[in-house]
């Protein structure tokens, strides 16, 4: 094992305004041994989302921030390659949030089996329905997936015939926010950026309408369909877009808070909306979300996920990437628009031959 060298990126120095490769630095290491309780883990598959950026910065949130000097965070699918802790066998797999490097350690409580049923490629051989690729703990069952499981259901509580919006649809959280919404029974309207995104959310994901806010007027094309107001809005954007839905929410509107990718990267916040008092005309109301508040649950929502994913039910699509040394480049491709749903980076093949 000491032979074995660890690439890793660090947080070199905190964005201002747009984030670039300039704010990592890259390194070699030697690959640690793990101490007693430890695992030794081999990331295969690294995650990209948007809130990431939040932890770039030196502030409080919901958990602290990335420090410098530091491996920048990320979740990840790894595999185990050494273990002192027999609840983690050599060979399976897990999940945590490993960061942009190579091999982590991870002590108990810092990782999470993956089922047994999960391999890293579905096989043609076993259908469509009996296959549970280890990507889906990144996107449709990872963080995405349950953040638009609750978000929607416990939050945004959609009915029958109701009206649902969401802004950042064809992002893997919006995708699946949407979906739920049309599963639900509501009436179930996207807002992305490009002809091929919008077209995605119609064909595919079987949204009522799709928006192009970079070729229609966004406000204009949320009145001609939603002549009776906007019941439920789960937002991925905020600025002008938040602005537009308040400006037609319906009685008693739910508006989901989940991100505001719109002013991430900002020198300076943007100012909120100008027309947050619809919400005490129309009894609104507008909630955050920050899903690690559901942990106790997540079993729950990753088996209702995975069961309508295999059964076709709930589209969603990734975008892979190649390589470690591309792990910046990959990052700032969902601040780009460049990313066709979850976004992640291939790091490695499983040992032992894919399973």
């Amino acid at each position: 094992m000491t032979a074995r060298r660890n690439r890793q990126w660090l947080l070199a120095k905190r964005p201002m305004g747009m984030v670039s490769a300039a704010n990592f630095e890259f390194r070699e290491v030697p690959v640690p041994a793990p101490g007693a309780g430890e695992i030794l883990v081999k990331n295969l598959y690294l995650s990209f989302d948007p809130a990431m950026r939040g932890w770039m910065e030196d502030r409080p949130s919901y958990i602290p921030p990335v420090g410098l000097g530091e491996v920048m965070r990320s979740g990840a699918v790894a595999q185990v390659i050494e273990s002192n802790d027999e609840s983690f066998p050599v060979g399976s797999f897990v999940t945590g949030m490993f960061g942009w490097q190579e091999y982590a350690l991870a002590g108990r409580g810092r990782a999470t089996p993956i089922p047994q049923a999960s391999r890293s490629e579905p096989k043609a051989s076993e259908g469509h329905q009996e296959s549970t690729p280890l990507t889906w703990w990144l996107g449709v069952l990872g963080i995405t997936g349950l953040t638009a499981y609750f978000g929607m259901l416990d939050i945004g509580q959609p009915k029958p015939g109701e009206t649902v919006v969401v802004s950042g649809a064809a992002g893997a959280t919006g995708s699946i926010a949407a979906q739920i919404a049309r599963i639900r029974g509501a009436r179930s309207i996207g807002i992305a950026g490009g002809a091929e995104k919008c077209a995605w959310l119609r064909d595919a994901a079987r949204l009522d309408a799709a928006i192009d806010y970079k070729s229609e007027d966004v406000g204009a094309r949320l009145s001609a369909l939603c002549p009776n107001g906007i019941d439920v809005f789960f937002d991925n954007v905020g600025g002008a877009i938040l602005e537009e839905v308040l400006a037609r929410i319906a009685l008693r509107a739910r508006i989901v808070l989940c991100g505001g990718i719109s002013g991430y990267n900002e020198k300076e916040p943007p100012p909120g909306p100008r027309n947050l008092i619809n919400l005490v005309r129309q009894r609104g109301r507008m909630e955050g979300l920050i899903v690690i508040d559901y942990a106790a649950r997540f079993r729950e929502a990753t088996e209702q996920l995975g069961a309508w994913a295999r059964s076709g039910e709930l589209a969603h699509r990734e975008d892979v990437q190649e390589g470690i040394e591309n792990a910046p480049r990959t990052f700032l491709r969902l601040f780009s628009g460049e990313n066709l749903g979850k976004q992640l980076l291939r790091v490695a093949a499983p040992e032992g031959g894919a399973r």
